[in-house]
């Protein structure tokens, strides 16, 4: 009895030392987590959030947007007098607040050409008194204009004040809704072409990157260790590098008088300049030579540990060397590949720097517009959503990925 109270005490004691055990482990990786949390995971909730939540007008006409509410916009009749003289009164506020602007702006993107419209009601709505507004609102705005009588226009409105909207995912794939609520099709395609066209960039990138990068991975990998040493530091020269002197520099070598045309005329293989600089061919060419380490490094940690003897075992049993090749060799470095290939796309499709500095116009990717409205336009839920999109459009490509490659198969070294 005595030895087995032993045995069930020690083994208490042992899950107590396990559980402290882990109680500290979880204290020294909780720093880590914390951090994740704030630079990973919350900016990405944010984003989410902010694509589908946007209350600037609930925020600047509340009383406006309660009388609307009860409105049926389906109808043919305008708002009720005492919506449109709340409206006028709040109009006057904003006035005299300096925000009717920002009204207009918001109410503009659902119905142009509403701006000026709302932004020449509030100066005159702030030259005449409260009293007035209070008494007859609704026909000192209606005078004002033949606009305030369209119907659209007040649906625009009750539109705009709601604060959460699907328009700025609408807007992602080329939509709106028109003035009924109906979801159509945008006259202009702008942002579907530039997600195909960031698609494309990237897929050309990551093949011209897998073909220039396994031969030279096999050569180091294959090379003797001296000179493979050497080699490598030249692959991992990039990295010591500055991005914007490696972008640069090919403004230098693709300008219409740069090195590769002023070399090429100088040999007489050409007569007149190639047109390569701000365009998508120089987006290609750069990006290619900027990620090309991202797809050397895998492919050389893979290859590096493939046993020669296998190619020379086939070789010694009378098969050719490419089809010994393609069929021995090839196949085990998929996981390098693959690897190599998943890294260059993954960073490519939302590459931003390059592009914008030897694209120009024709090689802009999605990450520009982003970055255009998130820094010029201000329209930054259109740039969550357009970001939100693009992650989506990742994380489908990885789940694609997986299923026919898989992602256990991947080997980064």
């Amino acid at each position: 009895m005595n030895n087995n109270s032993l045995s069930v005490e020690e083994i208490l004691e042992s899950k107590r030392l396990l559980n402290r055990k882990k109680r500290l482990l979880l204290l020294f990786t909780l720093p880590l987590l914390v951090f994740i949390f704030i630079t990973f995971i919350s900016p990405i909730a944010t984003m989410l959030y902010r694509s589908v939540y946007h209350p600037t007008v609930s925020q600047l006409i509340p009383l406006s947007l309660a009388e609307l509410k009860n409105w049926d916009e389906a109808g043919d009749a305008l708002p009720p007098s005492a919506a449109l003289q709340q409206f006028a009164i709040e109009l006057q506020d904003l006035s005299k607040q300096r925000l009717s602007g920002k009204l207009a702006e918001e109410v503009n993107r659902l119905k142009p050409g509403s701006s000026s419209l709302i932004k020449s009601s509030a100066r005159k709505l702030k030259k005449t008194t409260l009293e007035e507004l209070q008494e007859n609102g609704d026909s000192v705005l209606l005078s004002y204009s033949k606009k305030w009588h369209n119907i659209d226009l007040w649906r625009a409105v009750k539109r705009a004040g709601q604060p959460f909207t699907d328009s700025y995912y609408l807007t992602t794939f080329d939509l709106k809704r028109n003035p009924a609520g109906e979801i159509e099709q945008r006259d202009t395609q702008i942002y579907l072409k530039l997600y195909w066209k960031s698609l494309k960039i990237a897929i050309y990138i990551t093949l011209l990157t897998a073909l220039l990068a396994y031969p030279l991975a096999y050569y180091l990998a294959t090379a003797p260790s001296k000179i493979a040493n050497r080699l490598m530091v030249l692959v991992l020269l990039p990295f010591w590098t500055s991005l914007l002197v490696r972008t640069t520099s090919w403004i230098a070598i693709l300008q219409t008088n740069g090195v590769l045309n002023s070399s090429l005329q100088s040999l007489g293989l050409i007569d007149e300049p190639f047109e390569l600089l701000y365009t998508q061919a120089a987006t290609i060419i750069a990006m290619t030579h900027i990620l090309l380490p991202f797809m050397i490094l895998p492919l050389y940690s893979v290859m590096k540990n493939i046993d020669p003897s296998y190619l020379r075992a086939a070789l010694s049993l009378g098969a050719r060397p490419i089809p010994a090749f393609i069929k021995i060799y090839l196949p085990m470095t998929v996981p390098g590949v693959s690897a190599g290939a998943l890294l260059v796309f993954i960073i490519s499709i939302g590459y931003y720097i390059t592009p914008a500095i030897v694209g120009g116009t024709d090689g802009q990717m999605i990450s520009n517009i982003i970055a255009f409205h998130m820094q010029s336009s201000n329209n930054w839920e259109l740039a969550a959503a357009l970001g939100s999109l693009l992650l989506a459009l990742i994380i489908a490509l990885y789940w694609i990925y997986d299923r026919l490659v898989g992602v256990n198969n991947i080997k980064l070294g």
